[in-house]
């Protein structure tokens, strides 16, 4: 079944009941038991979904439990405030879907009496939610006949009709989604679309694909010219940017400074300790432009101290060398003027402030110190 790439997969009907049979076969003997299977809830599969984008499912199960626990409907989402809402989404990363996850469900609420639309033209119209979510919701939820693509069955398909080119490009991906409704059944669809994506996560996977435990192994036109390894193919080689910050624990008074990252950076919504990009190495010239910043930054004289931890972690396509000081605080006033919140805050109290991860241990370094007495 060789496919021209320049047309749409020839996948007869004799070919798509075999597959459909044997993938339903499969998913029924070893579908996973996951938290966000066990009821067809649109609410339940909106937040699953939404959490698993760009994350291991092993990472999810956690926090989908913790989150519904929290906020069990979508109503009760919308009436929460969005510091709860990161705070319980602190650690999964890529807060803007919390965010969004949020202001779409006070739209549920406010627009559509607090119930899931069934559309996918109308899901796509809230924030956060795009054609794969939107088909996610519609077919699992409601049972309706719409596609799905994501990296495990973008993976998957683009192997079985052996397309070799880059799938995330705008002909790779026509022809996906059209591979991915053709080969839809008419009923079942739900179990359907959940069995693509678990083939692909167990089976299919990106580095060394278990053809002998494929159910579909025999449909598959990767595995009969021995091309799996070099499907799909990859996209350019990320340049990752190596970036060296500075965050700062300013003490007054056994009380740390708390920064809100403001609309438009890195984690906004999200507390911080004042951090920001330095240049020096030698410890006088480090000294002197942490001084300068924190003046710059939020208006307070400081004395930095000792570099206490450094922390390497990445965020999208930077890898970040950040450097933690302790600081004594001189004189100045916190205010708004500086265009974001400010609050100083006793150790104790900083588990009700969402953190990024950096921010978390930072947090949790600063509360053992002080608790020392160091």
């Amino acid at each position: 079944m060789a496919t021209d790439c320049s047309s749409e997969p020839a996948l007869d009907a004799r070919w798509k009941q075999s597959f459909r049979r044997r993938l339903l076969t499969w998913y029924d003997r070893h579908q996973r038991d996951l938290p966000w299977r066990r009821s067809q809830n649109p609410y339940r599969v909106w937040v699953s979904e939404v959490m698993l984008q760009q994350t291991q499912v092993e990472t999810v199960k956690p926090y989908f439990r913790k989150f519904i626990k929290a906020f069990p409907s979508v109503k009760r989402l919308a009436a929460a405030s969005e510091q709860d809402v990161l705070r319980l989404w602190e650690g999964l990363g890529y807060y803007r879907r919390a965010r969004q996850l949020h202001a779409a469900a006070k739209i549920i609420v406010a627009e559509h009496g607090g119930h899931f639309p069934r559309d996918v033209n109308t899901l796509q119209t809230l924030p956060g939610i795009g054609r794969y979510t939107a088909g996610a919701i519609a077919s699992i939820a409601f049972d309706e006949r719409v596609p799905i693509l994501e990296t495990n069955t973008i993976r998957l398909l683009s192997r079985l009709i052996g397309y070799p080119d880059d799938p995330t490009k705008s002909a790779g991906q026509r022809l996906l989604w059209q591979t991915a409704e053709d080969v839809l059944p008419r009923k079942n669809i739900a179990l359907f679309n959940q069995a693509l994506m678990e083939l692909g996560s167990l089976v299919c996977t990106p580095g060394s694909p278990q053809c002998e435990q494929c159910p579909v192994a025999k449909l598959c036109t990767a595995y009969a010219d021995g091309s799996q390894s070099a499907i799909p193919r990859t996209g350019r080689k990320v340049n990752f940017i190596s970036v060296a910050e500075a965050a700062v624990l300013i003490n007054k008074q056994g009380k740390l400074l708390l920064r809100q990252c403001p609309e438009g950076q890195r984690w906004a919504g999200l507390w911080d300790f004042p951090r920001f990009e330095i240049v020096g190495e030698a410890p006088q010239f480090v000294h002197d432009e942490l001084t300068k910043k924190v003046k710059e930054q939020i208006g307070l004289v400081v004395d930095p101290k000792e570099l206490v931890k450094t922390i390497k972690h990445g965020v999208t396509r930077h890898r970040i060398t950040l450097d933690c000081y302790t600081a004594r605080y001189i004189s100045g006033r916190i205010s708004r003027r500086h265009g974001t919140a400010l609050r100083w805050v006793r150790p104790a109290e900083l588990g009700a402030f969402p953190l990024n991860s950096t921010g978390r241990q930072l947090a949790n370094l600063a509360h053992l110190s002080m608790q020392n007495g160091s």
